[in-house]
C-alpha cells in the first residue's frame, strides 16, 4: 500500500510517500480501506512538533526523542472495511465507517487497521467520504468540550476561532444545545459563520469584542489566540472558559482558579469509544450539523496541503482524498 512517512520532525517536505506492506488485522479489529483524511492542526504540530513549552519534555516521551515514534501521520479517516478479525462482531466487510485515528495516528495510508471498540462508527448515509472524514476529530472536541462544560439551553456563548474545523462545530453544537451564539472570526468567513447558526458574528479585525462590554456564560477560544484577560473580562461571575487547544494552566489561570468563581476547562482528547461518533452521526443525518470544507486534495498533493494549513487561515477542514 502506499502510505506518506516521516522520519524526522520539520517542514512539510518531511513527508515522504512510500510503499509498504498492507497491514492485517489483528482479532479485535477492522481493515478499513482508507478513502478520504484530513489535514487538522493536531497534525501539523505533530510533524513539525510545535507543542507548548509546557508539554514540551513530556510531548518528547509520547511523540518520539529524536524521531517520530510512529512514522504515519492522519488523525481522522473515512473508509470501507475491507477485512475484519475473527472476533470482530460490530462491524462486517463493506461497511462504511469514518473514524478517529488520535492514538495511533496512521490515517495517512491506503489501508488502516483499527480495534472494533475505539472512536470508529458507520458514517453518515446521506454525506460523502470526504465530508465523513472531517467529523472525528474537530467535531467530536468541540462536543466533548461543550458537554463537560455543561452547556444549558439560554446561555450565552462566545466562540473565538468560530471559523476553524473545531469552531465551526461548536457554533453548531452550541445552537443545537439552545444557546445563543456570539462567534468571532474574520470579516472574510463572517457569512460563513451566521450560516453555521450564530446569532451574532464579531470581526476580530475590526474589534475587540471584551470592549463590548458583554458577559457571556461560556467563552470558547477554539485556537488559543485570544488574550486570556479579554476572555476573563468577558466572562460572567460564574463562568466557563474553555481553551480547546492549551494542555496546562499559566500563572494567571491558576490564580484566576483559585480567586474565583469562575470554571477553567482546558484542551482534553476526548474519550476514544464510538460514542460521540453516533451521536454526531444523527445530527448529520438529520440535517443539523453540517461539514465546512475549505479545500481537498489529492492524495499526491498531501505536502501542498500541509503547507496551505501551515498558513493558519483554513476554514473548516482540509480533506485529502486517499483512494477515489
Amino acid at each position: 500500500m502506499k502510505a506518506y512517512v516521516y522520519t524526522k520532525y520539520g517542514p512539510p517536505d518531511v513527508l515522504q510517500l512510500r510503499e509498504l506492506e498492507k497491514p492485517a488485522p489483528k482479532d479485535n479489529e477492522i481493515r478499513v480501506k482508507v478513502f478520504a483524511t484530513t489535514v487538522t492542526v493536531a497534525d501539523i504540530r505533530t510533524r513539525s512538533f510545535t507543542v507548548p513549552r509546557s508539554v514540551w519534555l513530556p510531548a518528547r516521551f509520547a511523540l518520539g526523542l529524536r524521531k517520530p515514534k510512529k512514522a504515519i501521520l492522519g488523525m481522522e479517516l473515512a473508509g470501507e472495511v475491507e477485512a475484519v478479525g475473527k472476533n470482530v462482531k460490530r462491524f462486517r466487510r463493506g461497511d462504511q465507517v469514518f473514524a478517529a485515528t488520535l492514538v495511533g495516528f496512521g490515517a495517512y495510508a491506503e489501508y488502516k487497521c483499527l480495534p472494533e471498540d475505539g472512536a470508529v462508527a458507520i458514517k453518515p448515509g446521506n454525506i460523502t467520504y470526504e465530508e465523513a472524514a472531517a467529523i472525528p476529530i474537530g467535531a467530536r472536541t468541540a462536543l466533548h468540550h461543550l458537554t463537560k462544560a455543561n452547556i444549558k439551553s439560554g446561555q450565552k456563548v462566545l466562540i473565538y476561532g468560530a471559523s476553524g474545523s473545531v469552531g465551526t462545530y461548536a457554533v453548531q453544537l452550541a445552537k443545537h444545545f439552545g444557546a445563543h451564539v456570539t462567534g468571532v472570526c474574520s470579516s472574510a468567513n463572517a457569512e460563513m459563520v451566521k450560516s453555521l447558526g450564530a446569532d451574532a458574528v464579531i470581526d476580530y479585525t475590526k474589534e475587540d469584542f471584551s470592549a463590548r462590554g458583554e458577559k457571556y456564560d461560556m467563552v470558547v477560544d477554539a485556537v488559543d489566540k485570544c488574550s486570556f484577560a479579554a476572555c476573563m473580562k468577558s466572562l460572567k461571575a460564574n463562568g466557563v472558559y474553555i481553551n480547546i487547544t492549551k494542555p496546562l494552566p499559566d500563572l494567571r489561570m491558576l490564580w484566576t482558579k483559585m480567586t474565583s468563581k469562575k470554571k477553567l476547562i482546558l484542551g482534553q482528547n476526548a474519550p476514544e469509544t464510538a460514542e460521540a461518533l453516533n451521536f454526531l452521526k444523527a445530527l448529520v443525518e438529520a440535517g443539523k450539523l453540517k461539514v465546512v470544507i475549505d479545500r481537498i486534495y489529492t492524495f499526491e498533493k498531501m505536502i501542498e496541503a500541509h503547507q496551505y494549513v501551515d498558513q493558519g487561515h483554513k476554514k473548516g477542514n482540509v480533506v485529502i482524498t486517499v483512494q477515489a
